[in-house]
């Protein structure tokens, strides 16, 4: 490479730092408990020249001595759309010096992902380590936006690989100049944080930054740390003068330069000008510095600020239109009146701050030349679009085909990775196509694509804009067009959760077509149905489908594979179960028959019929279209209907008792709803997240995916809001807290009033809410037995609830759907576990024979666990009740419910059976061991070492109140009623 440094360039002189204290304080606490903790975000705050890189320097030097790796990246004023332009900046030189050991490190699957975005990770000439099978789609191959966060997850595992066991500082300096795609990864890792010592700090100016970057720390929780960098006071300010300057000018540069040190320093440099003239500005400080340059180093310096942050000498030399011996004489000056900085065989202005005042002391016309004369030169070289297009943009000009070109082929190389800057440069190249008749055609086609990329950047109001303006382009007659740019419209309204006027849009396109009947309708009808579908409206849904044929010669391919997969689900809300599965089985062939490219357009469709699969059962088949749907829409790009097959996904896996797999698509769901920015699909997503997390046995982090999905706030009166409610109870109800849980899925079931849940969601609430009422007449006749004074009446009553579900069940219980058959059986279970206790382990075996033959692996597994229990209440039962307990300890085992095998497996022990290892317990560590969660099993383990829950809390970075909420339910899942039992059940 360049001999580019992994350091600061523009930290300054080494003189010691003056004052900050408290900041020095911060930043020494940061690094150690990145050290003693892992992952730590840091992010420095203030003003432009407040010293905020003079503390990165500070921090840089403190991580050397300590043995981390310190790298350094910034994000550039004029350069603000280049794709992760400070990541690249910071990790580039350091993974090229390092590439076959980081291929080592994350796979050459992950190394080809990320050598899309790091050219240090490139191959020459071959992919890197080859094509392996299994290895990660490249970035090009997967259009649907979540490649980002595909490339998220590897750079976060890069750095952690990075880190090692010595440590990592990633520096990222100016980041309120960050592109989208810098400030989504930031979002990420905040989230998700890298393994190892890894101390992540960043600086920005609030004023100029995004909301979302001043959010960062606060989103990083006890692992996230702010330092607000302010102005040095009058001791600081003579201080940082020194004896030589006198009192009186000291402080009338003090009080010129408010305390800002960057100022305060461009004022110094001024010493022989009178107190009573110094500048008004920093940029007018530095315009008086410039002036003392010679005409020909202040021509290479504009030349080098119109180049880029960081700049070769020939690429200023070819601006500036001098030679390169003149370039490098200027450069020399520009060195020693400290305007640039050497970084290898580059240069750096000294702050970005030097490099606005010397761009903006250049005529604008001479900068447009500057770019022009350098986008030919790279055009020269061969560079790639992506390289060119920042100088294309500035310079082109109107009608400029070739820049035109340029800026298209640019942002089709990073649509995949950074939408944002591909829209971006989409609207560069719009600008610049001229409006006529002959480029109608190509005009039309990049809006589509506009439109395309805006949505899927999260910036889905901009997308609906430009297909709106698209729409009103179309000529009236061009009925297909327009009836597929609608459709498009309606979809991005949909995710904006404007249901309304995504339905008024159709209706209006519609009543302006001649034949509303016609093949150019049938798009806009189809959406008809599914905005009805979505507002729980299936009888409006099946009035439009019963007016479509299923097929016809004039449709198109794939349309009636489309038509075909929406008749499902409104049959089987209208409990016509046959005709549902009739339906799905068509629908089913037609799929299996239409090639890839038919589909594409009808995703939204499709989507449904999966869905409808998975409520009616078919789980494999299911599955199967899930996968097949969600391959088509990455490779087409449609990310608002690939987050809601993965949710879809998601639920089907959970159902099936796939814990791991569920956890881990979801989570992929949510993170493509969050880059997507859209209520609706996070909400499909979380929701999913939260049973998942929840039967995995983690119910920290399931009530807070459920408590997020429902403060969303989006989607009211529609059936995903209400499961969403549902789901968060049914987490509570499996964190133990029964009241709570009962009330939000009775709230979500409409306390089964109109309920607008699906049939076999409302089976397993009823068996939700019988468990629940058991589980507290449980409770309170312990409590009352105990002498706690509670009323021994509420567990009458609740005993008498939980009947009157596991009745409510049986009503509602549909025999032709034998994937929810056995959820009434297992209701009358709970239902029965006191007073009968022969008769509740006849039911519950009963349903564990009807779940299982449902392919509904876990809730067999509970269904076997509570056969177990029930016959631990029976005289002589013992022998039925170890091997009902083996048995759902070996299912809850494969299935990853850490939580419900560790409860079955203490039953066992109380039994005298020897139990231990097994996949899950290998795979979860201790925590799975115990059933707890890995928070739960760290606060345990401090209170067995006989901390105070004040002292947990400030080891845990947690309030005290969380860890009272924890040791609660270590209490419950543990069955004991003390800090000693906790220290006892820890070492059995």
């Amino acid at each position: 490479m360049d001999g580019r440094t992994t350091g600061p360039v523009v930290t300054g002189t080494s003189a010691p730092l003056v004052g900050r204290p408290d900041a020095l304080a911060a930043l020494r606490g940061a690094l150690a408990a990145s050290r003693r903790d892992g992952f730590q975000f840091l992010a420095l705050a203030g003003e432009p020249g407040a010293g905020k890189t003079r503390l990165l320097g500070e921090l840089a030097a403190m991580a050397g001595g300590d043995g981390f790796t310190p790298l350094w990246g910034r994000a550039a004023e004029y350069e603000q759309m280049l794709p992760y332009s400070a990541l690249v900046d910071a990790l580039d030189d350091h993974l090229d010096a390092r590439r076959e050991e980081v291929v080592r490190t994350v796979g050459s699957g992950q190394a080809a992902l990320l050598s899309g975005v790091f050219p240090g990770l490139a191959a020459d000439d071959a992919p890197i380590g080859g094509a392996l099978p299994g290895d990660e789609p490249a970035l090009a191959d997967d259009r649907s936006g979540l490649a980002r966060y595909r490339l998220y997850r590897a750079v976060r595992h890069l750095v952690g690989g990075l880190a090692g066991t010595a440590g990592l500082l990633l520096v990222l300096d100016d980041v309120h100049w960050s592109d989208d795609g810098t400030l989504e990864f930031l979002d990420h890792v905040v989230r998700h944080p890298p393994a190892g010592p890894v101390l992540m700090a960043v600086a920005y100016r609030p004023a100029q930054a995004a909301p979302r970057v001043a959010r960062l720390a606060a989103a990083a929780g006890p692992r996230g740390h702010e330092v607000a960098v302010g102005p040095l006071s009058a001791a600081e300010v003579r201080q940082f003068l020194g004896p030589d300057v006198s009192r009186g000018r000291g402080t009338a540069l003090y009080e010129a330069s408010g305390g800002n040190p960057f100022y305060l320093e461009a004022l110094a440099r001024m010493g022989g000008t009178d107190v009573t003239e110094l500048p008004p500005t920093v940029l007018a400080a530095l315009q008086v510095e410039l002036g003392d340059l010679s005409p020909g180093a202040l021509l290479v310096a504009q030349a080098a600020a119109v180049a880029a942050d960081e700049f070769e000498p020939a690429v200023a030399a070819v601006a500036a239109e001098v030679p390169p011996a003149a370039t490098l004489a200027a450069l020399d000056e520009l060195v020693e009146r400290d305007i640039v900085r050497s970084a290898g065989g580059r240069f750096r202005f000294r702050h970005p701050l030097v490099r606005r005042a010397v761009y903006e002391s250049a005529a604008a016309g001479w900068r447009l030349g500057a770019h022009a004369r350098i986008a030919a030169h790279l055009a020269e070289l061969g560079a790639p679009a992506t390289v060119q297009a920042h100088h294309v943009e500035h310079s082109g000009s109107f009608g400029d085909r070739r820049a035109v070109e340029v800026l298209v082929d640019a942002a089709r190389a990073v649509t995949a990775h950074a939408p944002a800057t591909s829209a971006h440069w989409l609207q560069a190249a719009l600008r610049l196509m001229p409006d006529d008749a002959a480029a109608r055609e190509d005009r039309l086609a990049l809006m589509l694509e506009l439109s395309w990329a805006q949505g899927i950047s999260g910036r889905l109001a901009e997308g609906r804009d430009t297909a709106r303006e698209l729409l009103r382009m179309l000529p009236e007659d061009d009925y297909p067009r327009r009836g597929r740019a609608a459709r498009v419209c309606a979809l991005m309204e949909r995710q904006l959760d404007r249901p309304q006027e995504a339905r008024a849009l159709l209706l209006d396109e519609l009543s302006r077509m001649p034949n509303p009947r016609a093949a150019a309708a049938v798009p806009m009808r189809m959406r008809l149905v599914a905005e009805s579908m979505m507002r729980v409206d299936f009888r409006a849904a099946q009035a439009v489908l019963d007016l479509m044929p299923d097929n016809a010669d004039d449709w198109e391919p794939g349309l009636a594979v489309a038509v075909a997969a929406l008749r499902p689900m409104p049959a089987l809300a209208a409990r016509r179960t046959d005709d549902a599965m009739r339906y799905a089985e068509i629908a089913g062939k037609l799929l299996a028959d239409a090639p890839d490219e038919h589909l594409s357009e009808w995703l939204d469709a499709i989507a449904w019929l999966c869905w409808a699969e998975s409520y009616l059962g078919r789980y494999g088949e299911a599955l199967r279209h899930f996968d097949r749907a969600a391959a088509v829409a990455r490779s087409t790009g449609q990310t608002y209907i690939l987050t809601n097959l993965l949710a879809g996904r998601a639920k089907t896996l959970v159902a099936t008792g796939r814990l791991a797999e569920a956890r881990a698509t979801a989570e992929e769901s949510v993170e493509g709803a969050r880059l997507l920015d859209s209520g609706q699909q996070l909400v499909f997503a979380l929701t999913q997240l939260c049973l998942a997390e929840s039967w995995s046995g983690d119910d920290e982090a399931a009530v807070r995916a459920g408590e997020e999905a429902v403060r969303c706030g989006v989607g009211a009166g529609e059936t995903w809001e209400a499961t969403a409610r549902y789901a968060r109870g049914q987490a509570l109800v499996n964190a133990g807290r029964f009241a709570d849980g009962v009330e939000a899925v009775l709230d979500a079931c409409n306390r089964f009033e109109s309920p607008r849940v699906d049939p076999g969601t409302l089976l397993q609430a009823c068996e939700t809410l019988a468990y629940a009422d058991a589980s507290r007449e449980t409770s309170t006749g312990v409590d009352a037995g105990a002498g706690t004074g509670v009323d021994a009446g509420a567990g009458t009553e609740a005993a008498a609830r939980a009947a009157q579900w596991a009745a409510l069940a049986v009503r509602l219980e549909e025999p032709r759907l034998p994937a929810y058959c056995g959820f009434a059986a297992l209701a009358r279970a709970h239902a029965l576990s006191r007073q009968d206790p022969s008769a509740a382990a006849q039911a519950a075996e009963e349903a564990a024979r009807l779940l299982a033959a449902g392919e509904r692996r876990l809730d067999a597994g509970r269904a076997l666990l509570t056969a177990g229990l029930a016959h631990l209440g029976v005289p002589g039962g013992r022998s039925r009740a170890r091997e009902n307990l083996r048995a759902a300890a070996e299912v809850f085992d494969s299935c990853g419910a850490r939580a419900l095998k560790a409860r079955t497996e203490r039953e066992l022990r109380r039994l005298g059976v020897r139990v231990g290892g097994g996949a899950t317990t290998a795979a979860g560590g201790e925590a799975a061991r115990f059933g707890l969660s890995p928070r739960e099993l760290e606060v345990a383990l401090l209170v067995a070492e006989g901390l105070t829950n004040q002292q947990v809390a400030q080891r845990l970075f947690l309030s005290v109140r969380t860890v009272e909420t924890h040791l609660s339910r270590i209490f419950a899942k543990l069955e004991v009623t003390s800090r000693v039992g906790v220290a006892t059940a820890l070492t059995r």
